[in-house]
C-alpha cells in the first residue's frame, strides 16, 4: 500500500519563512489605542528614569504610544 501525501498547510511554529508571527507595527495593533497596560506603564516608568528622560513617560498614553517610546528607549540605551 502506498501512502499518498496532501498539501498541508505549513506550521509556522517549524517554518521559518512564516511570516504570519511577525511583530506587528504599534499603529496597526487592534487594541493600540486602549490605555497602556500596568507593565508597560512600570517599565516605561523605569527606563525613563534610567535614561533620564522622564518626560517620555506619560501615564494616560495608549498601549501603541508606549510600545514606541519603551523602544526608542531600549534602543538609545542599547539595550535592544
Amino acid at each position: 500500500m502506498t501512502k499518498t501525501t496532501h498539501d498541508a498547510p505549513a506550521n509556522p511554529k517549524v517554518d521559518p519563512d512564516d511570516s504570519s508571527n511577525r511583530i506587528k507595527d504599534p499603529d496597526e495593533w487592534t487594541t493600540g489605542g486602549e490605555p497602556m497596560t500596568g507593565a508597560q506603564a512600570s517599565y516605561l516608568k523605569t527606563l525613563s528614569e534610567q535614561a533620564k528622560e522622564p518626560k517620555a513617560f506619560e501615564p494616560d498614553l495608549d498601549k501603541a504610544e508606549a510600545s514606541k517610546r519603551i523602544d526608542a528607549l531600549r534602543k538609545a540605551a542599547g539595550t535592544e
